[in-house]
């Protein structure tokens, strides 16, 4: 499995990578305003191919939010940009086949248009309630000169991504892993007569929980080859992305409970409507079988993998260990260089780096604040300077994250 997706997870890091580094993040807020069709659609245009979990779009949704963007407008943001990724995208065409690849960035979309529809629908042009911030704490200015873009969009891509990620594609990876060698190759088609039951059970199971778009892929490529239908694996790929906890908390505090209703009703209802539409349709559902790529299919007979596939792997596997390494070293120098000065305030929420970066730039904002350090492993923010508890406090519940005594 891992030879099989690591060529397209380098490339797909590697074009992360190029959208960090290249493509303003400004551009985002600037043409979302309104709650018509285009500013909904151009939402989710923007979101799909963007490499942010469920955790690190939530941040990124809000500070939308203030900086103008309507609410419908972000609503499709947050429905569509965990779903998927470039990333993902070409991890998925390799571990599941084209369809797959294709019908999840178009399902991403489709759900994101509907939520954000929905929700542009209870909200009211120039009534807005909630307070228009002109401070973005994620839109940092691009790197200048080329030498200096290529430097960040490989740091990014295969450095910060690896922080992100790199965790839970393992995870992933093991899962999937111990589903195929444990599980009986007939247990899913034993309940295959019932595969809208099997996807609401998935859903319960999925939604809640915390997955990244890259690290569900080879969990459903293994539970695909114990028998389950084609429509709950897509049913997985979509719902576990899209929502957890945390987010369903977060953005019923920053959009409010219509839009939180509505874009629970978006994921669960677009997963399980594309999923009943890929097992229900005639001769969809063998099409998508068919599509698994052969050494997921054959995966007994996978040690015959190219030279290619192996340097790749090992390069990847290279790279998570420096990014998660790095991660807990850091974690370990910050609790050896705390001072009596700094303040410790417990961030729940902080999944990311791009979460991370979002309360690092948000503290040091704040008037009387002289230096922020965020141990990301630890879930922890050291603040230092003459600034009062609450301030600090509401500026972590406002950034989307919460403080935990």
């Amino acid at each position: 499995m891992l030879n099989g997706m690591s060529p397209y997870l380098l490339l797909g890091f590697l074009i992360a990578g190029v959208l960090h580094a290249f493509v303003p993040s400004t551009i985002y807020s600037r043409y979302l305003a309104g709650t018509g069709l285009r500013p909904v659609a151009t939402a989710a245009a923007f979101g799909i191919p963007l490499p942010l979990c469920s955790c690190g779009v939530l941040p990124t949704a809000v500070a939308l939010r203030r900086s103008g963007a309507s609410r419908a407008a972000s609503t499709s943001f947050l429905i569509a940009t965990p779903q998927t990724g470039v990333d993902s995208i070409m991890a998925t065409y390799s571990m599941m086949g084209l369809p797959f690849a294709i019908l999840r960035p178009v399902a991403a979309l489709v759900t994101s248009l509907f939520g954000g529809m929905a929700v542009g629908h209870w909200e009211r042009k120039g009534a807005l309630d909630d307070v228009k911030d002109t401070g973005n704490y994620e839109f940092s200015e691009l790197p200048r000169g080329l030498w200096n873009k290529i430097k960040e969009t490989l740091k990014y891509g295969f450095y910060d991504m690896m922080q992100s990620i790199g965790r839970w594609l393992l995870l992933g990876l093991v899962v999937a892993t111990l589903i195929t060698v444990l599980l009986p190759d007939d247990f899913f088609s034993t309940y295959a007569r019932w595969p809208l039951l099997n996807m609401f059970i998935i859903v319960l199971v999925a939604v809640p929980m915390y997955v990244c778009a890259t690290g569900s892929i080879p969990i459903a490529a293994a539970l695909m080859l114990k028998g389950m239908s084609p429509g709950c694996a897509l049913v997985l790929l979509m719902a576990g992305p899209a929502a957890n906890l945390a987010s369903m908390f977060v953005v019923n505090n920053a959009f409010g409970r219509k839009a939180t209703v509505v874009y629970l009703l978006s994921i669960i209802g677009g997963a399980v409507g594309f999923g009943v539409l890929v097992d229900y349709w005639p001769g969809l559902r063998e099409v998508f079988v068919n599509a698994l790529p052969c050494h997921v299919m054959h995966h007994d007979h996978m040690m015959g993998a190219s030279w290619l596939n192996t340097v790749c792997s090992i390069a990847l596997l290279c790279m998570i260990a420096v990014a998660l390494g790095s991660k807990y070293w850091k974690s370990y120098q910050i609790k050896r260089n705390k001072t009596t000065a700094m303040k410790e305030y417990k961030v729940k929420g902080m999944m990311c780096v791009h979460c991370k970066a979002n309360v690092e730039k948000g503290l040091a904002a704040l008037p009387g604040v002289e230096k922020v350090t965020v141990d990301l492993a630890k879930g922890t923010a050291l603040v230092e300077g003459s600034v009062p508890d609450q301030l600090i406090i509401d500026c972590i519940n406002d950034l989307g994250y919460q403080y935990e005594p």
